[in-house]
């Protein structure tokens, strides 16, 4: 299975090398930049093509010796052949993934907007709980977080929460939490006991840098206005909040944490930038091929993508059929599992398409 694909992959990257060395290429910044990042992709491939083909030629000489009539040599070999299985199998576990190109936002950063669906309280009370049982993860990982904007009620939950997380590898674990996200449990305002069903939907941007994505300032329109809900003696009293429209899309980000108009002003362009770059890695896939839809779900917000049912203690995820029935330990950031299991669904897609 893999043999083939290291093989076809080895020859392409031989062509690349051959093509850096062209003058023309040389010449070329912008074809230069290209077979250089392809030839940082086959690189590593071709090395491990080399050391797969060497092993595979290894055990095949070992399997001979084990039908030796020497009993020593036999005894031998078969603990030989153990070894090199064992190396085989790591070696195709490695190959497994160096054949996926790298997400080019896994280094990145990323922003996360929570809100409310369906559900009203109930509903913007488990926005809460999600704020919380990310912000945990995180801490678990040792990755930083702030909010950058939100709207809180007054039961204790958020019509809406918007924060960053800083890390390295938090767009890898994090992109597929973005959907819509089910909870199935009885309301502390429930007299009756009923269970009740709530949705709120998850937003994952990778966030953006000046290079990404370039914003005209004449294509925006910015608003002052003062801030509203439990924010404090700041609230009503100064034009801190910020709202920023940007007029060919339509989107809209707003900002009123801060006391200073000026930081509510740079965490709302760093929200509509890192937006912004978002859709145009849509707009780029989608124009290459319908393949953003990988088997795992598109990561649409309308997609419903996990339910957390509380009366039976299990969280099932949809797109991978993956349930646990541990539900306190992760809501308190044990999202590990979900994190690995989809991750290794996305990594099994796209081997499957290539």
């Amino acid at each position: 299975m893999y043999l083939k694909k290291l093989r076809l992959l080895n020859a392409k990257f031989q062509e690349i090398k051959m093509k850096l060395s062209d003058l023309s290429v040389v010449l070329s910044q912008e074809e230069r930049k290209e077979f250089s990042k392809q030839y940082s992709y086959l690189c590593p491939i071709a090395e491990k093509y080399v050391q797969y083909l060497k092993l595979l030629n290894s055990i095949k000489d070992i399997e001979e010796l084990k039908n030796s009539e020497d009993s020593q040599i036999k005894e031998l070999a078969f603990v030989e052949y153990d070894d090199l299985t064992k190396m085989k199998n790591k070696i195709e576990s490695e190959v497994k993934t160096l054949l996926i190109p790298p997400d080019p936002n896994d280094n990145k950063n990323i922003i996360v907007e929570i809100r409310a669906g369906t559900g009203g309280d109930e509903a913007a009370l488990f926005v809460g709980d999600l704020y919380r049982m990310y912000t945990r993860f995180s801490e678990k990982n040792g990755w930083k977080y702030e909010i950058l904007d939100s709207n809180f009620t007054g039961l204790g939950g958020y019509k809406e929460i918007i924060f960053e997380i800083n890390g390295k590898g938090v767009w890898r674990c994090f992109k597929f939490e973005k959907g819509t996200h089910r909870v199935q449990r009885v309301p502390v305002t429930e007299i009756s006991g009923r269970v009740h069903t709530s949705a709120v939907t998850v937003a994952v941007f990778p966030e953006a840098e000046e290079v990404d994505v370039e914003i005209k300032m004449e294509d925006l329109r910015i608003d002052t206005y003062r801030s509203s809900g439990a924010g404090g003696q700041h609230v009503n009293k100064t034009d801190s909040a910020i709202r920023i429209t940007h007029l060919p899309t339509g989107l809209v980000v707003a900002c009123q944490d801060e006391r200073s108009q000026m930081k509510n002003r740079a965490k709302a362009f760093k929200v509509l930038r890192a937006k912004l770059y978002d859709r145009k890695i849509s707009e780029n896939a989608n124009q290459i091929s319908n393949e953003r839809k990988l088997q795992i779900g598109s990561g649409d917000r309308s997609e419903k993508i996990r339910t957390y049912n509380y009366p039976q203690n299990r969280i099932t995820d949809h797109r991978i059929g993956y349930s646990v029935h541990n539900i306190t330990e992760v809501m308190d950031g044990d999202l590990s599992g979900f994190a690995n299991k989809l991750i290794e669904a996305d990594l099994e897609s796209k081997l499957n398409k290539r």
